[in-house]
């Protein structure tokens, strides 16, 4: 993994991350309640704005919007067009963002095996 210095805000001396520990800094993209839960629906194959916020755990659209952003600027996910042809346009993940299925698949069977009626979430 290459060894990138902090990243700043522009106009302001206030760190994106917190230190360079590697949980903590992914803790900082992908640690809130909301997330990994885009992330797990662009695994199943959800695609468009409409289908992350017709997901069971109800996100709000203006969190949606921001955990979206945030993806895209990390390169975790990119904006494509969409593919009805549409003015709109959907999100894919990238190859980084593909990096995170075993991650995900982790939580996934830690759930099933820990946590009592829990299921698999099937595509749509």
């Amino acid at each position: 993994m290459p060894n990138a210095k902090p990243a700043r805000r522009t106009g302001t001396t206030r760190a994106l991350r917190r230190s360079p520990c590697p949980v903590a800094c992914t803790l900082d993209i992908l640690g809130d309640r909301w997330t990994l839960l885009v992330v797990r629906d662009l695994l199943l194959g959800r695609t468009r704005f409409r289908d992350f916020t017709a997901s069971p755990e109800g996100i709000p659209t203006n969190i949606l919007s921001d955990r979206l952003e945030r993806l895209v600027r990390h390169r975790i996910i990119a904006r494509v067009p969409a593919q009805d042809g549409t003015r709109r346009f959907g999100y894919q993940l990238t190859d980084k963002g593909k990096a995170l299925m075993p991650l995900m698949k982790a939580i996934r069977d830690w759930g099933l095996a820990w946590e009592r009626q829990t299921k698999v979430m099937l595509s749509p």
